[in-house]
């Protein structure tokens, strides 16, 4: 053989490898996210737990799921949520937002309200015992 295959095989095998290298999401329990109310300029980090439910004023926010990149890839969040506005304290609440944040750009994920501001710091993985 000649030394250009090789070298051909062998760049072959490593872009073969390094197919499989990525590592599978983390799947995290417990989400913390940041709150600005717009009108008085407060800022609130609350942690939710995975299929729990949150409540502040007249939004409830549901977490069904969240992920996380491993720690030797570049770091990223990802949650699954639902949000609700009870409008003029009825009974009924109006979905808002559905869909997947992503920590890195709340701009390509954002909850358009008048009042509240959200985003997605962190999905940490808490140990049960």
């Amino acid at each position: 053989m000649k030394p250009g295959i090789h070298n051909f095989l062998f760049l072959v095998i490593i872009f073969l490898l390094s197919l499989s290298v990525n590592a599978n999401p983390i799947e995290g329990n417990l989400v913390e996210i940041k709150i600005l109310d717009k009108i008085t300029a407060r800022v609130e980090t609350v942690e939710i737990n995975v299929n729990d439910h949150f409540l502040i004023d007249s939004l409830k926010l549901e977490i069904y799921a969240c992920y996380k990149n491993p720690p030797e890839e570049i770091p990223e969040n990802f949650v699954l949520l639902k949000i609700y506005d009870n409008i003029n304290n009825k009974l009924e609440n109006k979905l808002i937002y559905q869909g997947w944040m992503i920590s890195s750009s709340p701009a390509s994920t954002p909850l358009e309200h008048p009042i509240y501001d959200l985003w997605l710091k962190d999905c940490k993985v808490n140990m049960v015992f």
